[in-house]
């Protein structure tokens, strides 16, 4: 073989190597990509059926049940609501009327199964989306209050 095949062989060898790497990078990625969705946006069907996705909110006050590690509460955004079942250790913080992010699937009956559970960590802190998706339904709120 001459040198000139030798490199094309050469650099040929090392883009396919080179897609190869890029490939599995990606997937990895795409596969550890996780979205937010609001209450909302969770009832309008906005999230995905069969994929692991975070809802976040508040914690309804009076719907935490607990059953030894098993807990159920439901997240609002004071518009609507999505039932979540968690098995396991909650957050010290985890409390009725605070933010909470719950990361899970959709199950067939619409109830969320959660595998972790995150909890704001101090006095002023609530995750930027679920602050946002409170923010818009008290526009949405006092909006449809103006138009009756």
């Amino acid at each position: 073989m001459k040198s000139r095949h030798q490199r094309l062989f050469g650099i040929g060898l090392g883009l396919l190597l080179l897609c190869g790497a890029l490939f599995f990078v990606l997937n990895a990625f795409q596969s550890n990509l996780v979205f937010f969705f609001t209450p909302t946006q969770v009832a309008a069907g906005e999230a995905p059926k069969d994929g692991h996705f975070r809802v976040g909110g508040l914690v309804k006050e009076g719907s935490i049940q607990r059953d030894g590690m098993a807990v159920a509460f439901v997240v609002t955004d004071t518009q609507r609501e999505v039932p979540v079942r968690y098995v396991g250790l909650l957050p010290d913080l985890f409390k009725e009327g605070k933010g909470v992010v719950a990361q899970g699937r959709l199950d067939a009956g619409q109830l969320f199964v959660a595998s972790e559970v995150l909890a704001k960590h101090d006095e002023n802190y609530m995750p930027p989306e679920a602050q946002h998706a409170l923010d818009e339904a008290a526009k949405a709120r006092n909006t449809s209050a103006v138009v009756r």
